[in-house]
């Protein structure tokens, strides 16, 4: 076999076309194109391939060459582009095309009728679009059909028909929505008038649409036939209503092609914007489902090319954001820096990247798991850290005045929180606010506690604080044995600055990153749940202090007490008789002694 393939290779020539490559049972599993044949050819056969798996198993399932040489660099893409979609080999990338995008066609039938397609099919017919937005294209026939009375019926009127006399009006002939051409009320050179109208609206050139109505209505009213003037009159303010409504970028006549390119893991994602007389009358977003290693470059040249055959875009001037690999003649690639095609590129930018998180949403809808571990690879990337943070813990200590020190550890599991993990800690070892000494020692007790179970530790601890805190936590990990096999870092509250170990300069992480919101949620999880235990801590402090020691006086007097007068306050300065109401005269009495040997 390996003397066949370089037989094969030895003969082909050194000029541009698409090579085929078979497997075993001839079936062809990738297409691809070369400005030099022979020297791409060989390539695959003389490299190693060590940085790309799938080329190597491509290779191995080679057993046969076959190709085809073409004139231009741009006839290889269109061929290559062909045989793509001919025989979707294994191994090439493929066009994901959503058919959901609803275009605007003008059928080619003897009194054209205009509406909305999902489906574009060379049939002779006129085809708009296809428009991302259906609320857009619905717009836009509303539009037309208040402009021109045209049909919207499915009977088949050829002139042998309607001058038999098949038809009758319609409902819509009544209301003055349609002119009657079923019965021969209207010619075919005045519908086709409109149809030539519509088509320019649709092309975007409003403006020559809109000075020719203003000129028949001038004209009518010179001739002072007014009834006709005033309805022109309508039209042309629908037209001009219209046109202020519409995407117009630039009052500069623009005749181009806008690309922008993004792409991920897995696919690569194309937006297309159409400018025709400065205005954008096409727009068009689609995917590549990537199956070798291909260059960015390479598959924005794939998405050029297919739009150019698809929807037949002769445009001089290309706006890319890099160029592609790719050179066609007559036409010029631009990557501007300025003015309004920098706007055009950042708009078509948007798009895609939209597109791009709609995907993506909708998705993850499907499957939350897959959300889960994106955000996490996502922390993992921008805190340069080894391990998936699958598991994170959060520490922040509580004290007010010095009174009740307490610490609180959230956890958290695949980016969510996991309540029933959370710990709270008591200071023992930590008199008045020494912030670094709490968090030296929970985080010593807390980590010593997992060792000691044998339990799991986390991928990534955080510490609610700056340099100091994320210091003397850094300490309990090292009398632990386990600094450096842990991540962790300090987020302060100032600029939400990210600190890591024994480094002063600090990470800034985007406001607007899911890595910063979830960083974010943890340490306002940790302050929630800590602040609660410590006003509980508190609360018992002060109960305990004025009624806990009151020999006689249980929890459950305690709490009718609190119930009925809220404090121990109001307690003291509550009379006899109420209180004997609600606890009884002998413990009324243990009370009244109670806080009389307190004042003395």
């Amino acid at each position: 076999m390996k003397e066949y393939l370089k037989n094969i290779i030895q003969n082909i020539p050194n000029k541009p076309g698409c090579y085929q490559y078979l497997d075993s049972k001839g079936t062809i599993i990738y297409v691809g194109k070369a400005k030099n044949l022979k020297k791409r050819v060989s390539s695959y056969f003389t490299k190693k391939h060590e940085d790309s798996p799938k080329t190597r198993i491509l290779v191995s399932k080679i057993c046969d060459i076959k190709y085809i040489i073409v004139d231009t660099e741009e006839d290889t893409l269109l061929l290559e582009n062909n045989l793509i979609k001919e025989f979707q080999p294994r191994y090439n990338v493929m066009l994901k095309d959503d058919k959901s995008y609803p275009s605007i066609v003008i059928r080619n039938e003897y009194f054209p009728k205009v509406e909305i397609t999902r489906k574009i099919m060379k049939d002779g017919s006129q085809y708009y679009g296809p428009y991302s937005n259906v609320v857009s294209v619905k717009t836009l026939l509303e539009f037309i059909h208040k402009m021109y009375s045209i049909r919207t019926c499915s009977l088949n009127l050829t002139p042998e028909k309607i001058a038999e006399g098949k038809y009758k009006v319609c409902l819509e002939y009544h209301i003055k929505r349609c002119m009657g051409p079923c019965v021969g009320l209207q010619s075919l050179e005045d519908y086709n008038k409109s149809i030539r109208s519509i088509q320019e609206i649709l092309k975007g050139n409003t403006n020559i649409v809109s000075d020719g109505v203003y000129a028949d209505m001038i004209k009518l009213a010179e001739r002072q036939e007014f009834e006709d003037a005033n309805k022109l009159k309508e039209k042309y303010q629908l037209i001009e209503n219209f046109k202020n409504k519409s995407t117009v970028i630039s009052s500069i006549k623009y005749n181009i092609d806008v690309y922008s390119y993004e792409d991920d893991e897995n696919a690569a994602y194309i937006n297309y914007l159409n400018v025709y007389n400065g205005a954008i009358i096409q727009a068009y977003t689609f995917e590549y489902r990537k199956r070798m290693d291909e260059t960015k470059e390479e598959l924005l040249s794939l998405g050029i090319i297919e739009v150019r055959d698809r929807f037949g875009s002769k445009a001089k001037e290309i706006v890319v954001p890099f160029y592609p690999d790719l050179t066609m003649d007559g036409v010029e690639f631009t990557i501007p820096q300025r003015g309004d095609k920098k706007k055009l590129l950042h708009l078509s930018t948007q798009n895609v990247k939209q597109y791009k998180i709609d995907k993506l949403k909708k998705a993850e809808s499907l499957n939350p798991e897959q959300r889960s571990v994106r955000v996490l690879k996502e922390i993992q990337k921008d805190l340069n850290i080894k391990d998936l943070p699958i598991h994170i813990e959060c520490f922040d200590n509580s004290n007010i005045q010095g009174t009740n020190p307490v610490s609180a550890c959230v956890v958290f599991k695949m980016g969510k929180p996991s309540k029933k993990d959370y710990r709270h800690f008591n200071v023992k070892t930590v008199v008045g606010p020494d912030d670094f000494s709490t968090m030296r020692e929970v985080v010593y007790r807390r980590y010593h506690r997992l060792l000691e179970e044998d339990t799991p530790l986390p991928q990534l601890i955080v510490i609610d604080g700056g340099k100091g805190q994320l210091s003397a936590a850094c300490e309990s990990l090292k009398a632990l044995n386990i600094y450096g096999k842990v991540a962790i870092v300090g987020i302060a509250k100032r600029l939400e600055e990210i600190y890591y170990p024994e480094d002063s300069i600090p990470l800034y992480l985007d406001k607007n990153s899911e890595s910063l919101k979830v960083i974010q949620h943890l340490r306002d999880e940790a302050h929630r749940f800590g602040i609660t235990f410590h006003r509980n801590q508190r609360s018992k402090s002060q109960i305990k202090s004025e009624l806990d020691n009151i020999k006689g006086i249980g929890d459950e007097t305690k709490r009718l007490l609190l119930k009925e007068y809220k404090s121990v306050k109001r307690i003291k300065l509550a009379n006899d008789t109420e209180l004997e109401k609600i606890i009884g005269k002998h413990k009324t009495a243990l009370l009244r002694n109670y806080f009389a040997e307190k004042e003395i």
